[in-house]
């Protein structure tokens, strides 16, 4: 593994990276929250426009199954890239200046190139999972159209294999967007870097502290899934939260 992370050195000119603790990201989201306390209302309508494109997604999707899954798939794919505006927010405070949703909102416009060139990226992986699910329906429903309540219902007993499948195939789909992205979109937008360098410098931290990014991923994972319970109302306040706690890590991951 080191001398595969120094041949990324070699190529890349990855930035340094720290260790940190197993209990690490329980800090990130305990700073993340002060952030999110320090200016609330630009957070908010972060969260709130994340809200509003969960439902008007999901409202699309509803009484499909295929495309709603495939929708809060790419929902979270893509959400990260609406962080990056919140990310903006505590930059600034860090730096001591003024913060305010249309500051954050100018300085997202700044970045928008390589920005959208991951979201790019991102959008081919959750184009993948598209097909990986409708190969996936194919097999197991045969074709048959099923209503969203009996995609839910059928979900054990006779298709309990398409319900294993499914998981594994997301489940690894998102270890890799999350190995990509765990620190990569923050330093998008706090260098001037390119996007291959960041998801590179972003796999490498993974790499190096594989017990604490495993627990952060099952602590965004649980948080999200608590927004979803919550009709994604909870998602107005946990999704900039999560923003905050994320730029946190990137600052105490990457020198």
């Amino acid at each position: 593994m080191d001398l595969h992370l120094d041949s990324l050195d070699e190529h890349f000119s990855l930035p340094k990276t720290r260790k940190v603790p197993f209990v690490r990201p329980f800090h990130w989201l305990k700073m993340g929250w002060q952030d999110f306390k320090a200016h609330p209302r630009p957070s908010l309508i972060w969260g709130v426009i994340v809200a509003i494109v969960g439902w008007l997604s999901l409202g699309v999707a509803v009484g499909y199954p295929y495309l709603f899954t495939f929708c809060i798939s790419s929902f979270l794919l893509l959400a990260p890239l609406i962080a990056s505006g919140i990310y903006e927010l505590t930059s600034k405070r860090e730096q001591g200046q003024p913060t305010s949703f249309v500051q954050s909102v100018r300085d997202y416009v700044k970045n928008l190139s390589q920005i959208a060139f991951f979201g790019f990226v991102l959008g081919l992986i959750a184009l993948s999972w598209e097909r990986i699910s409708a190969i996936l329906f194919a097999l197991f429903y045969g074709g048959e159209a099923v209503s969203l309540q009996g995609f839910f219902s059928a979900l054990t007993g006779e298709y309990a294999g398409f319900t294993i499948a499914w998981f594994v195939a997301g489940a690894l789909l998102a270890t890799v967007v999350f190995a990509l992205t765990a620190v990569s979109i923050p330093m998008l937008a706090d260098r001037e870097i390119d996007t291959v360098t960041a998801m590179m410098t972003s796999l490498r931290v993974v790499a190096e502290n594989l017990p604490a990014m495993m627990l952060w991923a099952m602590l965004i994972v649980g948080l999200t899934a608590v927004g979803f319970a919550t009709a994604l109302f909870g998602l107005i306040v946990i999704f900039p939260v999560l923003g905050h706690a994320t730029w946190v890590a990137y600052k105490d991951l990457v020198e």
